[in-house]
């Protein structure tokens, strides 16, 4: 037995990244589809919105739940669930007849999607328990990410110019069976003494919070955002979120412990898991359109052009893996800040002629930021809660980045969305500017959540998880990465 236990952990790091595999390279597989969606199925750039953000809403609104769920009926268990109902989503998908259609069939994508990512994550956390093999698997983690963006733009420009947009869904189908049968053969099943119970007014609220702030947003530029139904659903939004803190605060076991945000440096991971993958949705969605609709490249040819940024989180995944498990998590998170704020501001004068080289190193530039973020924030976010709701807690993190992803392609489709096609180059303008905002404020949150206040203040919480401690619940130290 001994002779399998350098190899076991590895092989299940594998099987639970065929899930980040699968739904990561569905997105960006998704994003070079776009105009081929728009033409056969006379879709708005509303409608393409909303196939992007049905999705992520519906993924961010039940991640918690997922996790929650993982904790107290097993993690084999719900990960198999997440597979299979992915995989039916993915064919439903191939078959929508119009746009709504595809909008719901990938809601159902979407709710096999929130069973996979966190729950894969958590069965890795308690795999991998040395917190730098963990920061290692995190790096190894992040790569399969940067690849899944690699191989996404190029299979589905591909696949959509030679078959059609509809094959970009089957391709998950096969991934998703044969990973079922991997998790039932080695990936034993788990969860822990204890699991928090379900929490079903927390939960609609976080659905009325995502889905009217979202709403608002992707709306507001068609129908104005003085009128009042869009007013409305900004004011709904805050009042279910100021409704969700003070329920929260009640609870003797919510679905979200408002006491982790007590600590700067697992507060700063959240925020900027936010902002960085706002940036990254819009940028996938914007380019998407630009390089096809404006410079008229086929699909597999925007596919190629967004290569350097793939190739370019391939790289630096693995490498932020390695920094964050040396202690260099500020060195990472602020390098990645930079990097998004100069590939975004190469971007600030993009014209319908813009030599290709200068996008070629605005993608690489982009990429290496995000490359490099990811593995800081996942390492915070994970090891700054108690191993025993692992679940719930690595839910929170793929939480934060799908909140990101919704409302980046609902701000850049709003602001830019509208441009007729001679015109869209410029309409991005505005979102460049804002996105190389992003990635200052991710490099100034990535010096004040390193800093020894911070410090500081996640000693203050690890003080407090541990002081409450009951019998036969783990309440692990808040050992954030904040070096």
């Amino acid at each position: 037995m001994n002779n399998h236990q350098p190899v076991r952990p590895y092989l299940i790091l594998a099987i639970c990244s065929s899930s980040l595999l699968m739904v990561s390279m569905d997105v960006t597989i998704v994003n070079v589809a776009l105009p081929a969606i728009r033409r056969d199925l006379q879709a708005s750039v509303g409608g393409l919105q909303w196939s992007i953000d049905g999705y992520t809403l519906v993924v961010a609104s039940f991640l918690l739940l997922a996790g929650s769920t993982a904790d107290r009926l097993g993690r084999r268990r719900t990960f198999q669930a997440g597979l299979g109902l992915f995989s039916l989503g993915s064919l439903l998908c191939s078959l929508a007849p119009s746009t709504p259609a595809l909008v719901a069939f990938r809601a159902v994508q979407a709710l096999g999607g929130a069973m996979l990512n966190p729950v894969a994550m958590s069965i890795i956390v308690n795999t991998f328990l040395d917190p730098k093999e963990r920061a290692r698997a995190i790096g190894i983690w992040g790569a399969v990410f940067g690849v899944s963006m690699a191989i996404g733009p190029l299979v589905g420009g591909l696949l959509t110019q030679t078959i059609g947009w509809r094959s970009i869904f089957w391709i998950n189908v096969p991934i998703g069976l044969a990973a079922i049968a991997l998790t039932a053969k080695f990936i034993p099943e788990s969860k822990p003494a204890r699991a928090r119970r379900f929490d079903p007014v927390a939960q609609a609220l976080i659905v009325i919070l995502l889905g009217t702030l979202t709403s608002a947003v992707i709306e507001g530029r068609r129908l104005g955002f003085q009128t009042p139904v869009i007013i409305a659903g900004f004011a709904i939004a805050a009042a279910s979120l100021a409704a969700l803190l003070l329920y929260e605060a009640r609870r003797v076991e919510p679905m979200v412990d408002l006491r982790f945000f007590r600590s700067a440096p697992f507060s700063g991971a959240t925020l900027t898991a936010v902002i960085a993958f706002a940036a990254f949705s819009g940028f996938l969605f914007l380019n998407s359109l630009y390089l096809q609709d404006t410079r008229g490249l086929r699909p597999l040819q925007a596919g190629l052009c967004t290569l350097p940024a793939a190739l370019a989180m391939v790289i630096c995944s693995p490498l932020s893996g390695r920094l964050v498990g040396a202690g260099r998590s500020r060195f990472a998170v602020v390098t990645a800040g930079l990097c998004i704020a100069a590939g975004s501001f190469l971007l600030t004068t993009l014209r319908p002629d813009t030599p290709l080289v200068q996008l070629v190193i605005a993608y690489a530039v982009f990429g290496t930021g995000l490359g490099l973020v990811n593995a800081p924030i996942t390492n915070a976010a994970v090891s700054g809660m108690p191993r025993a709701q692992a679940g719930v807690a690595s839910a929170f993190a793929s939480t934060s980045r799908q909140v990101g992803a919704s409302l980046g392609v609902a701000i850049a489709g709003s602001i830019a969305g509208s441009a007729r096609t001679a015109d869209f180059a410029s309409s991005t303008h505005a979102v460049w500017w804002l996105t190389t905002g992003y990635g200052i404020a991710i490099a100034a949150l990535g010096l004040m959540t390193t800093s020894e206040w911070a410090r500081a203040s996640a000693a203050r919480v690890a003080f407090l998880l541990d002081a409450p401690a009951t019998a036969g619940t783990a309440r692990g130290p808040l050992a954030v990465a904040a070096e």
